[in-house]
């Protein structure tokens, strides 16, 4: 049986004005349970513009695209998830777990609380099973067309 762990959370803001990482970071409670929280700081509120660019990369002599790079409009996307398939399968991930559950505006800080690895292995094996490897999901946040977070989310499925 498959079996995804994360192994390292990355996350850089890019203009420290706009918004800041307030966390980033991947917790073992014990060898089985690990969970990533993640809280972003908004500063310049509301949000009413939101771009985001998700590349999925494989490890193989590097990280390589792999499948999936999108863009999409977060405000549109959240009124209609049905209108982008591919950014809703990993919207799923953390849908639960965040409080990026409406559409713009945004006036609030960012929040993706204790995303356990059993959601996210029951996506990558079940929902659409991938091969085996070590994958790096990474996003560009936008707001008002500017790159103000970059985060990189590594797991390992073996």
């Amino acid at each position: 049986m498959n079996r995804v762990e994360f192994t390292n959370l990355k996350c850089r803001t890019t203009d420290k004005e706009f918004a800041d990482v307030e966390y980033c970071v991947l917790k073992a409670v014990n060898r089985s349970y690990k969970y990533a929280s993640v809280k972003i700081n908004l500063f310049k509120v509301p949000i009413t513009r939101v771009k985001v660019n998700l590349g999925l990369y494989k490890r193989m002599n590097g990280y390589r695209p792999f499948l999936y790079n999108v863009s999409v409009d977060g405000c549109k996307f959240l009124k209609n998830r049905k209108a982008s398939p591919i950014t809703n399968y990993f919207f799923e991930f953390i849908r639960e777990n965040s409080n990026i559950n409406h559409s713009c505006p945004y006036d609030h800080d960012i929040i993706v609380d204790k995303l356990t690895t059993e959601k996210v292995n029951h996506r990558l094996t079940k929902v659409l099973a991938f091969p085996e490897g070590d994958y790096m999901i990474e996003m560009h946040w936008m707001a008002q067309d500017v790159t103000r977070i970059v985060v990189n989310v590594y797991l390992s499925l073996s």
